[in-house]
């Protein structure tokens, strides 16, 4: 499969006719290229394994930074991850048709708000070619086509799954373009797709900071952000410490790179003075180089000072910034200045501070005594997610089947008038 030199309007508007046949399969046919493809995923796994090698090797010898190759890696379980989220997404209820709403107005009429396709979903992304099913996966099941654009590092790698992911389609009577990848890295092409709104109904992108702007910059169509994880961890005066201490230290290192890793620990100063040592204790024992403001390094000689611009700041690498607050507001403050709206938790064993909490920190997840790496759609039971919005939109936080779709009204009458 070669898309290269086929022009992005005409890929979009392939994809366009696509979806209005996606739209109208069945739960059955939908559930059936999933499965299939889950199977295929497992049955090509040596060729997925040799691809993603090729891009490892040449990432590797372009100096692509550590936490990037992370991302760009596939391995025998996030392959077998992979299938399994397919396989999830098949078994997820349909969201296409369903009724959400259903009431009755004074002039008789039966209104009811019922879930359907967005159309053409195009997903821009770097270095994760795990994605390129995950988002297949979510946006067929949820009735739509999908354009993805993945990064150039992962070529080999999205090129084969997207390749894969055709065959299942075609082995079910499923519209090809469905998928469309693609695989040019001229920026030229990018800024056209970005304009055509008349085949394009949303687009997603995914990655680092100069690639949100870019396309936010650049679009015409409706834009879901993915934008940094500045995830926040507040440890309270009553949380239980030694729970505490394995939340916050596996939220940096279970997986470093991820959005979803914990970036910074904020500390009430009650509990700081016999916490803080152990924490920076169990932080070098794991290899985590902690930054951290006046008191932590008083209380922990081997912290290195922050800075400014440690506040705010996505390391997606072992280094984790920490701080100790007085309150829950001071926390919450700090919390509301250098968020991204992506992801904080509050490790606490006072259930009114816990609703507070929740009830004043407006990030995309708010957890209570849990790790920030819960927020997942594969986690929280959403089946693979397409990405975490952190834009306050119809979609907000990790994006499963429902975020794919939208309501619009179906309305009822008996040859009303007005």
């Amino acid at each position: 499969m070669s898309q290269t030199n086929t022009p992005i309007e005409q890929l979009a508007a392939r994809a366009r006719e696509a979806s209005v046949l996606v739209a109208g399969l069945t739960t059955d046919t939908k559930n059936a290229v999933l499965l299939d493809l889950a199977d295929r995923i497992e049955s090509r796994a040596a060729d997925i394994f040799a691809a993603n090698t090729k891009d490892m090797d040449a990432a590797r010898a372009s100096g692509v930074p550590t936490p990037k190759l992370r991302r760009l890696e596939l391995t025998a379980d996030s392959v077998a991850q992979l299938a399994a989220g397919v396989r999830q997404v098949a078994s997820l209820d349909d969201p296409v048709g369903q009724t959400t709403r259903a009431y009755d107005v004074p002039s008789g009429l039966h209104v009811e708000k019922v879930r359907t396709p967005l159309g053409v979903i195009a997903m821009i992304y770097e270095a994760r070619p795990g994605v390129t099913i995950d988002a297949f996966a979510l946006c067929f099941k949820a009735g739509n086509a999908c354009i993805l654009k993945g990064g150039r590092e992962a070529n080999e790698s999205n090129q084969l799954l997207a390749t894969i992911a055709k065959d299942a389609l075609r082995a079910h009577a499923a519209p090809e373009d469905a998928i469309t990848a693609m695989t040019s890295s001229d920026r030229d092409e990018l800024r056209r797709m970005l304009t055509l709104s008349e085949d394009i109904n949303l687009v997603i992108p995914r990655g680092g900071e100069a690639l949100i702007r870019f396309v936010h910059e650049h679009s015409r169509i409706p834009t879901i952000q993915h934008f940094q994880g500045v995830c926040h961890i507040y440890v309270d005066k009553t949380a239980d410490l030694d729970r505490a201490m394995d939340i916050v230290a596996t939220a940096k290192t279970s997986a470093p790179a991820t959005c979803n890793a914990a970036e910074c620990v904020l500390i009430h100063e009650d509990i700081s003075g016999a916490w803080t040592p152990r924490l920076a204790e169990r932080l070098a024992r794991d290899g985590v180089e902690l930054r951290g403001d006046e008191q932590v390094c008083a209380l922990a000689p081997g912290a290195t000072p922050a800075t400014d611009d440690d506040w705010g700041r996505e390391y997606l690498d072992l280094i984790l910034a920490a701080r100790v607050v007085a309150s829950l507001d001071d926390a919450i403050a700090h919390i509301e200045r250098y968020s991204s709206d992506h992801t904080e938790a509050i490790l606490t064993r006072d259930q009114a501070t816990a609703d507070e909490f929740c009830r004043r920190v407006r990030s995309s997840c708010v957890l209570v005594n849990a790790s920030t790496r819960f927020n997942d759609g594969f986690q929280l039971g959403l089946g693979a997610e397409i990405g975490i919005s952190t834009s306050k939109i119809h979609a907000y936080g990790p994006m499963g089947l429902e975020g794919l779709t939208i309501e619009r009204f179906v309305v009822r009458g008996s040859g009303q008038t007005r």
